[in-house]
């Protein structure tokens, strides 16, 4: 069974989430939280999740945050950020924090069925729009560093974590 944190500040939607989500064969939600700190809080009181479906525009302390704090505090959480927003720079920062998928709020509930099994599975889901964000972008230097471009170009090909590890 995989386990699943929603992080996401509009009611209506973290419990549609659930439900959908509840729907999937192995998949159950243990934490429902708010924003960063009402996760931090119910982490230590639930189950650790497998993985984290994390809004990032959020009030309080936003997905950035939230993802930063998961990789230092819990890196055997895996993250999937789902959202709204589109912006390069964000998705880099997500992407650096941890995030082992990006996919965006208004895809089809298969597409997130198929995020959650590949990260629980693989470590890792780039859809087609991922995929081609990160392989146009050039000014990505601006938020990392040579080795970790180099791991993101990896990533792009559809290796696994542990295929890009032997290979770096």
């Amino acid at each position: 069974m995989i386990k699943i944190a929603l992080v996401e500040d509009h009611v209506v939607i973290r419990r549609s989430l659930a439900l959908l989500i509840g729907s999937f064969p192995d998949c159950m939600i243990v934490i429902e939280a708010s924003d960063g700190s009402d996760l931090i809080d119910k982490l230590s009181v639930h189950p650790l999740p497998d993985i984290v479906l994390l809004d990032i525009a959020m009030p309080g302390m936003d997905g950035v945050e939230t993802a930063k704090w998961l990789r230092q505090n819990h890196p055997k959480i895996k993250i999937i950020a789902l959202t709204m927003v589109e912006n390069d720079l964000v998705i880099a920062r997500m992407v650096k924090n941890g995030a082992s998928a990006y996919i965006l709020k208004d895809c089809e509930p298969k597409e997130l069925k198929a995020a959650i099994l590949q990260v629980h599975k693989k470590g890792h889901y780039y859809n087609e729009w991922m995929t081609a964000k990160m392989r146009s972008k050039k000014d990505v230097r601006v938020m990392v560093n040579e080795k970790e471009i180099s791991f993101l170009r990896l990533i792009c090909t559809g290796k696994g974590y542990k295929e890009i590890a032997e290979e770096m």
